[in-house]
């Protein structure tokens, strides 16, 4: 936030912290952080481990990660251990085997950080391989920090969603357009690390199916904001208000290919919210104010805002 450059290399610090905290600690923190979301009308989340980067730390915060969540993901392939910076492909050996397989009972899904200081394209198609042999489906961090390799990965694996996507070029686009593979576009994450936002116009007129997510994280986006993720796509990334509140929600339902969530039909989950609002575009409209009056989950009311009026 203060202008230093972002690089991946710094999701190290959160692994120092990550492997000093005990259980209870981790989960305690994590149940904040689902709270604050449900304040915010977050009804269904992804969560990643990938912050402890060994065998029994990625095994702890799968098993946390799916106390929380049916779509938990499994992100060994985060960052290189520092223990095995000089031995990348001794680490990959362990993401791919021992660490996979303490971790992949908890989680539906695997991804890998795809992106020069992190994983290269080689390296993440192991990974991803290894995942999709053990029953789990693909996601792939790409194209955050520069134009890459890591989309039209993404699309070869058949990868359920490509995440971030801040620099797509006509390949990507061409590539995203023929696949059934959604570009998640995380502007929060592109606002806190000073990235251009991606040009979602761009995108959607391409015939790309996009999501919208907050990336709520320590490191490059810790918010759960959901509202001015909405407010960032409509006012920098080319979107009109109909087309970011789908992004938001079935968007999102495609990005973990659901049918029951993200929309309200016979069959669907019952998630909804409630706003204190004339109009769903006051999301955008009063940028920055607390506007959800209620969460529903699973028919059950699972937040209610004490200030709301009615």
């Amino acid at each position: 936030m203060a202008g230093a450059p972002y690089r991946a290399g710094g999701i190290a610090t959160t692994v120092e912290a990550t492997r000093a905290a005990d259980t209870a600690e981790l989960r305690s923190l994590a149940a904040a952080r689902r709270h604050a979301a449900l304040r915010e009308g977050v009804t269904h989340m992804e969560v990643k481990s990938g912050y402890a980067l060994d065998v029994d730390g990625e095994s702890r915060l799968c098993a946390l990660a799916s106390e929380l969540t049916e779509d938990a993901t499994y992100l060994g392939a985060h960052l290189l251990a520092p223990e095995y910076r000089d031995r990348p492909d001794e680490y990959v050996a362990l993401v791919c085997g021992e660490m996979l397989d303490a971790c992949r009972a908890s989680v539906r899904w695997i991804d890998v950080f795809c992106e020069e200081g992190a994983f290269d394209v080689d390296q993440s198609r192991t990974v991803l391989s290894a995942g999709r042999d053990a029953g789990l489906g693909l996601r792939v961090h790409a194209n955050q920090l520069r134009a890459g390799d890591g989309v039209r990965l993404a699309v070869e694996m058949g990868a359920a969603s490509a995440d971030h996507c801040t620099y797509l070029t006509d390949a990507d686009l061409d590539a995203l357009a023929g696949s059934e593979t959604v570009a998640t576009f995380l502007p929060l994450t592109d606002f806190s690390t000073r990235q251009p936002y991606p040009d979602a116009r761009r995108a959607i007129d391409a015939g790309v199916s996009v999501a919208l997510a907050t990336n709520t994280n320590p490191g490059s986006s810790y918010s759960s904001a959901m509202s001015l993720v909405l407010a960032f796509a409509v006012r920098d990334m080319g979107m009109t208000f109909e087309e970011a509140l789908a992004a938001a929600t079935i968007g999102g339902a495609r990005a973990l290919r659901r049918t029951d969530v993200g929309h309200l039909a016979p069959g669907a989950r019952a998630d909804a919210i409630l706003l204190d609002a004339p109009t769903p575009s006051h999301l955008v409209y009063r940028v920055g104010m607390q506007l959800v009056a209620a969460t529903v989950s699973g028919a059950v009311v699972v937040y209610r805002n004490p200030n709301a009026r009615g």
